[in-house]
């Protein structure tokens, strides 16, 4: 504890509002040092604005923020730096062309007497905090060669390097394997031992309890309750954050799949060129029925999103082994469009990157698709485009003002919501997903399994990857195990724990220690009970 009894962080009465909207209304806050305090909501509940005031990243507010006691108006995320405050936002702030120690570096490059940047040094001193974080990563590489869990590595070893005394972190688990989860605590847990306090936000309520010592949680700006962490329970989190009772997630859908739509025989990917970072199909076996949900689990560069942009025709140029035959016969999709001709629709990992036009409305991102279908003589009718994205928007309950707003205005899970409905505007046979429901709160998450349990009963098929166990085993009917780009086992959701599917990804046979990695299973091999979602 900073002072005596005084606080690290007090943020107090703090009101942001943009144009008609209130971000936050009348937020106070405290972060003691030493404390992990966790901050829980729905997307649009003002968690991340909170934090970008914290951070000097947002300047007109109303309130006072104040750090040790000294009241402090930062005029840009620089100025908050030099304070001790670090921010590891959701949005990963990283620069593609730069390698891994330019990055860590970026705006603090250390430089030789003459003036010149010591990349030397800086790649030295990076490699030390990669150790340090436990990230096997060669601070040389460019960053944009990356997969985005790795990218999430370095963004946080980015945060370490400027020791700062209060630490930020938006979402950082989303993008993570188990292991390195485990080993991201590890590295918090050394840090408030040290005393930075930390602000942790994340969806993922099993963290929460074994990171956090306080929860607040906030609800259209403004908060509305707060916890113990250690003793507060996920059904209690979820009722605060929506204002309601949320009834499981998973529920048991009484649908048999239908005839094979898809079989994947023994793929192997060789490139033209390497591509660092990428873990190519090499030996992948897995089929998917129409109207059945097939999970793709593994350990972060297991190759799951390998394998979805190899199926989409965006993964690597090169040569093909094995055989994919879709709806009946041998397919080899080199191009998206020929894909989406086949009849596949594929919703890619980062929604900002691959799969929105932040800047452009919500309409054009969302009849982008099928635009071609709906033109006449080569121009879209803007009564036509508007009716199509409206039904679906509806449809799928995506919250927003106007069909013409920007979409990046939009939060995350509703963001998510319109690249899964451009998808769906498609009439796909098959629905390929790559982490779907990543960075997107516990009421949107319901919504999207609701959706896809909807989708598999009109006999659409869906191939999910996903690094959550939980949506693993409760969306889907089987889940197959990848690792390093080949097929080790098969699980049927009906009988597997999460201690059989951990183990099946870390390659090892269930052990009390896995039971416990997997937040509680009662023993390994535990059948669970089959759930679906509505």
């Amino acid at each position: 504890m900073d002072d005596g009894d005084r606080p690290l962080v007090e943020m107090s009465g703090v009101t942001k509002t943009y144009g008609g909207v209130c971000a936050c209304r009348e937020v106070s806050l405290t972060l003691r040092g030493g404390e992990v305090h966790a901050l829980l909501g729905e997307n649009g509940a003002g968690k991340s604005t909170l934090m970008r005031i914290l951070s000097g990243d947002v300047t007109d507010y109303d309130g006072s923020v104040s750090l040790r006691g000294r009241e402090f108006r930062f005029a840009a995320p620089s100025d908050a730096q030099r304070a001790g405050i670090a921010m590891i936002p959701q949005e990963l702030d990283l620069v593609p062309g730069l390698s891994v120690a330019e990055n860590i570096f970026l705006g603090r490059e250390l430089r030789t007497r003459c003036g010149a940047v010591d990349r030397g040094r800086m790649i030295r001193r990076s490699r030390g905090l990669l150790e340090h974080t436990g990230v096997a990563l060669d601070p040389r590489r460019p960053v944009g060669e990356l997969r985005t869990g790795e990218q999430q590595l370095v963004a946080i070893t980015k945060a370490l390097a400027l020791d700062a005394r209060v630490l930020i972190m938006d979402e950082p688990t989303s993008a993570l394997s188990s292991a390195e989860v485990d080993q991201m605590f590890t590295v918090i847990g050394e840090l408030s031992s040290a005393g930075t306090g930390i602000f942790y936000i994340s969806h993922r309520m099993e963290e929460i309890g074994r990171v956090a010592d306080r929860a607040t949680v906030l609800r259209n700006g403004s908060v509305v309750a707060e916890f113990d962490a250690r003793r507060m329970s996920a059904r209690q989190a979820a009722r605060a954050m929506v204002g309601r009772s949320v009834r499981t997630l998973f529920h048991t859908r009484a649908h048999e799949p239908g005839p094979e739509l898809l079989r994947v025989e023994d793929l192997t990917v060789i490139p033209r060129r390497e591509r660092p970072g990428r873990r190519e199909p090499a030996g992948i076996t897995l089929s998917v029925r129409r109207g059945e949900i097939v999970g793709v689990g593994g350990l972060l560069g297991s190759g799951r999103t390998e394998l979805l942009e190899t199926l989409f025709g965006v993964g690597s140029h090169g040569r093909w082994r094995g055989e994919v035959t879709f709806d009946g016969r041998r397919v080899r999709p080199r191009t998206p469009r020929q894909a989406q001709h086949l009849g596949m629709a594929f919703v890619a990992e980062d929604r900002r990157v691959a799969g929105l036009m932040v800047g452009h409305s919500v309409q054009a991102n969302t009849v982008l698709s099928i635009v071609d279908r709906i033109a006449v003589l080569g121009a879209v009718p803007r009564r036509r485009e508007t009716g199509t994205a409206r039904a679906i928007l509806t449809e799928l309950n995506v919250k927003l003002g106007s069909v013409r707003d920007a979409v990046g205005t939009l939060s995350g899970g509703n963001q998510q919501k319109v690249v899964l409905g451009r998808a769906l505007l498609t009439e796909p046979k098959l629905l390929l997903l790559d982490e779907p429901t990543r960075g997107v709160d516990v009421g949107a998450k319901a919504e999207i399994y609701e959706l896809l349990g909807a989708a598999a009963e009109r006999g659409i098929a869906v191939l999910l990857a996903s690094s959550e166990l939980p949506e693993l085993l409760g969306v889907c009917d089987r889940v197959v195990v990848l690792r390093s780009g080949r097929t080790v086992r098969e699980l049927d959701t009906r009988a597997a724990s999460e201690a059989d599917l951990l183990a099946a990804t870390m390659g090892v046979g269930p052990t009390a220690e896995l039971v416990d990695a997997a937040n509680g299973t009662a023993s390994a091999g535990t059948g669970t009970p089959r759930a679906q979602p509505r």
